[in-house]
């Protein structure tokens, strides 16, 4: 946060009460007996739009590695003799790859030239680590590997180089680690044979060495971080729309995603033909980060993992005609896909599936206990195609809870229809979405309050405030998405999950906002979005305490002027955790009450608060750190926090008792 700008939240805080106190009652009498926030509460979700995965948290840097684009040159410029091939290829589902013969002249070169996904980007004295499947055509072939700057203005275009020798006929992979001696943003990767022996070149990468965890196909470092300090309690992967596909041939197929990385084929990405107003041609998924990858990854943030799964439906978005689904009655590949799924997850590894998982490096099962169906389905063949899916899972793996939907839309018709058809087919959880504007964020403070308590459990899978003509990650929208969730906190007994969406951008690659971390290919960046979400990922507590203003929820009413508010007992340390959001243009006098602590008095509070004067600004590349939550020590008596809450203001205290 701004130094100024927090510091001017400080008067606000400690300024004279100059207008009518507000009372936030908080009942502690009996604080296990409030409804269980469950460690899912408040998770992430993947989708690989904007580059989310190629070109962003997968760190591979060539693009079509493999040349098994469409365009099989796709991404690459090539010099001298360059042949692109088939015959006797390594890996069946990967087939080409391509021959380099001497140019015919000493002054004249053979190679390929790579320009990753925005530029190859490289930084002064950090490591990268290249590899390549190879063989010579006879005798030892030698390749010079080069990370360039075209625009160099110095003697030299080389910012990391070295030599690579390739011996015999079979098949074999080559490393080297090549380091950079200086930064470059636009760079590219250039291979030149040297000398007269030719090579034939397959599955050519380049990785930064410091991936996450150090692993070799490995996830971005600083973004795997940024979710990592989340604390997210759920990971659902790897996608909405992309598990449905454009058509059911460009949907998310699991399967593919698994097993040897250099035999794993791309897939078109269904979001290359949706907006032709940001169009990007070359948008294919390599799979490189695939379901493996994203098991481990919700083993490494301790978040349940939650793999969604095609339900045998395309877009319905993008498909009218019935033609473009699978019928009911020919699921039978789709739904064994799914069990499969469950096997390759938990299964031992004398099953078929739980042996490739050991295989790959994991032989203790992901102990998976959740999975989806369908991603933005309606209508009355949504509930027709999961009904199968449900009666076989259940038959086969009656613990596992299975997670329908509710359509794209957060009300109306459709949604309407969708809620109790979820309870008839037996889903355990229905999942939410909404993009919404400010006025909705604002008027559902007590969406949640009425919902039938024996019914499915409410996942709200996707949501972002989409601000009415400023449709970016500035404050105000944050602040909004802070206050509807002390709607989902508040009743907690009914929602069970809830992630933010999309959640990364790259900054020339995105094509759908606001999104909750922006990046290039060396900065990242957290929206205040990031910071809302891990504010409260990090205070979600154990159990919820009833809160109340003149004895309603504090819920932005009409007679509440903008307030919202939650509290929760965290039985881990014996905290007491209360959320309180200012969505008004004013500062506010607010009496928080501690009611029930008997003979106990507060010991320690602390005051987490985030706030900007400036409800359009937003964090970026450039300021990263504009507006970041800051923590205070703040004062209480007779069992009473009696503060000042600033126009447009996100608090949370965290209060201890002896």
């Amino acid at each position: 946060m701004n130094k100024t700008i927090f510091a001017s939240a400080l008067v606000s805080i400690s300024a004279l009460a100059t207008a009518q106190t507000a009372t936030i009652d908080v009942n502690v009498a009996n604080p296990l007996k409030g409804a269980k926030v469950q460690s899912t509460m408040y998770g992430l979700f993947f989708e690989d739009i904007n580059y989310a995965a190629d070109g962003g948290l997968y760190a591979e840097m060539v693009k079509n590695r493999s040349f098994e684009f469409p365009q099989s040159l796709m991404g690459w410029k090539v010099y001298g003799n360059v042949e692109v091939r088939t015959d006797d290829a390594p890996f069946s589902r990967n087939p080409h790859y391509v021959r380099l013969t001497s140019s015919g002249h000493p002054h004249k070169h053979t190679g390929l030239e790579n320009e990753g996904f925005f530029g190859i980007s490289a930084e002064k004295g950090k490591e990268y680590r290249f590899s390549v499947w190879a063989r010579t055509l006879g005798s030892d072939a030698k390749l010079r590997i080069e990370i360039d700057n075209p625009a160099s203005m110095g003697e030299t275009q080389v910012v990391a180089q070295t030599d690579l020798t390739i011996s015999g006929t079979k098949w074999t992979k080559y490393t080297a680690t090549i380091k950079s001696s200086d930064n470059v943003q636009k760079g590219v990767l250039r291979i030149f044979l040297v000398g007269t022996d030719g090579a034939d070149l397959e599955h050519i990468s380049l990785f930064p060495a410091d991936t996450w965890k150090g692993r070799e196909n490995g996830l971005r470092a600083d973004l795997a971080q940024a979710l990592c300090d989340i604390h997210p309690g759920v990971f659902r992967f790897p996608g909405g729309c992309i598990v449905e596909g454009t058509d059911l041939n460009s949907r998310y197929q699991w399967k593919n995603s698994v097993g040897p990385v250099e035999n794993r084929p791309i897939n078109e990405n269904r979001w290359h033909y949706t907006f032709p107003h940001r169009f990007f041609p070359d948008y294919y998924q390599s799979y490189g980060l695939g379901f493996y990858e994203f098991f481990l990854l919700s083993e490494d943030m301790g978040a349940e993992p939650l793999p969604v799964l095609s339900c045998g439906l395309a877009c319905q978005f993008q498909n009218d005609s019935e033609d473009a689904h699978v019928c009911v009655d020919s699921l039978q590949a789709y739904i064994q896909d799914a069990l499969d799924l469950i096997e390759f997850a938990n299964g031992a590894t004398t099953t078929k599936w739980g042996k490739l998982r050991a295989d790959m490096g994991h032989p203790e099962p992901f102990n998976l206990k959740l999975i989806g169906i369908g991603n933005e389905q309606w209508g009355e063949t949504y509930p027709k195609h999961l009904q199968p899916f449900v009666s076989a899972i259940r038959a086969a793996y009656p613990n596992i809870k299975i997670v329908g939907t509710s359509g794209p839309d957060s009300e109306g018709k459709q949604f309407d229809y969708l809620w109790p058809e979820m309870k008839k087919v037996g889903a355990d959880l229905v999942d939410e979405h909404f993009y919404r504007p400010e006025t909705w964020f604002l008027s559902q403070g007590n969406r949640y309050d009425n919902y039938d308590r024996k019914g499915p459990k409410v996942f709200a899978g996707e949501y972002a405030c989409h601000g009415k003509g400023k449709k970016w990650n500035h404050y105000e929208a944050s602040l909004l998405e802070a206050a509807f969730m002390t709607g989902l906190e508040r009743n907690a007994d009914v929602v069970h999950m809830a992630t933010y969406a999309p959640l990364f951008a790259h900054v020339e690659g995105w094509q759908w906002r606001p999104d909750m971390i922006w990046y290039d290919n060396t900065r990242s960046v957290k929206t205040v979005s990031y910071y809302v979400q891990q504010l409260y990922a990090t205070n979600k507590g154990t159990n919820v305490l009833p809160t109340t203003m003149n004895g309603k929820a504090v819920a932005g009413n009409l007679d509440q002027d903008g307030l919202f508010a939650s509290a929760v007992y965290d039985a881990a340390d014996g905290s007491y955790i209360v959320k309180v959001v200012n969505t008004s243009g004013h500062a506010k006098d607010v009496d928080i009450k501690l009611n029930g602590l008997k003979k106990k008095t507060i010991s320690k509070c602390t005051l987490t608060l985030l706030y900007c004067n400036d409800g359009d600004a937003e964090n970026t590349l450039d300021q990263p750190t504009r507006i970041t939550p800051k923590t205070i020590d703040r004062q209480a008596s007779n069992n009473v926090i009696k503060t000042q809450v600033p126009a447009q203001s996100f608090h949370v205290y965290r209060v201890q008792v002896k």
